[in-house]
């Protein structure tokens, strides 16, 4: 028995937007229904090359943009309209959400190590600290080798003064770190030993000596 693919509405749905080329806040899509709404909550109806759209007047202050941008998508998810909103233009979306989520995972990983009862459960969470590409302590030296060279860039006199010089040692302190918890994640598992890490370049930028030559 073949199975025919449903029917979907895809004008009915409405995407609210910016456009990236004019910075207009556009809508596309929906029922006159939904144009109704949209006109109501301060979209102008405009002609596009396939067919009207709505979008935002020119020159809005960008908070009014967001404002009313949400305001709209409201409206037309309560008169039962499928809504994409851009989530840059969401003023309910919570600013901090990515490092709130961040700080809800450190604690669940403090959780589980006071949880753990077997060895295997101990190694988990040491591997998620450690891990080579994806563990905590090899992202936080990326950002501290990220913000070392962006503060060698930013330097007018050319030379790294003593605490930014010192920020490619502290990369290499969390690389040596990462590898001594591996070792203990590697006995507490009862798993072969790793080599002994080889000093790893902090990144790309050269030493003070080098870049005075």
């Amino acid at each position: 028995m073949n199975q025919s693919e449903p029917d979907f509405w895809v004008l009915e749905y409405v995407t609210i937007t910016q456009d990236p080329r004019t910075g207009l806040v556009v809508a596309i899509g929906g029922t006159e229904r939904a144009a109704d709404i949209l006109q109501r909550t301060g979209f102008l109806s405009a002609p596009g090359p396939r067919g009207d759209y709505h979008r935002l007047p020119h020159a809005l202050p960008v908070e009014q943009q967001r404002l009313k941008a949400t305001a709209a998508a409201h409206a037309l998810l309560t008169a039962g309209h499928s809504v994409h909103l851009d989530p840059a233009l969401n003023t309910l979306a919570t600013p901090d959400g990515e490092r709130e989520a961040a700080l809800r995972y450190l604690a669940q990983l403090s959780e589980r190590t006071f949880a753990a009862k077997t060895s295997s459960e101990v190694a988990e969470v040491l591997t998620e600290i450690a891990a080579p590409v994806h563990g905590l302590l090899p992202l936080v030296r990326e950002v501290v080798v990220g913000a070392w060279n962006a503060a060698i860039r930013q330097d007018a006199h050319g030379e790294e003064a003593g605490p930014v010089a010192r920020l490619g040692d502290t990369a290499d302190s969390l690389s040596h770190a990462a590898y001594l918890i591996r070792l203990a994640r590697d006995h507490v598992a009862g798993t072969p030993r790793e080599p002994a890490a080889a000093s790893l370049p902090p990144g790309p930028a050269q030493s003070p000596a080098a870049r005075r030559r």
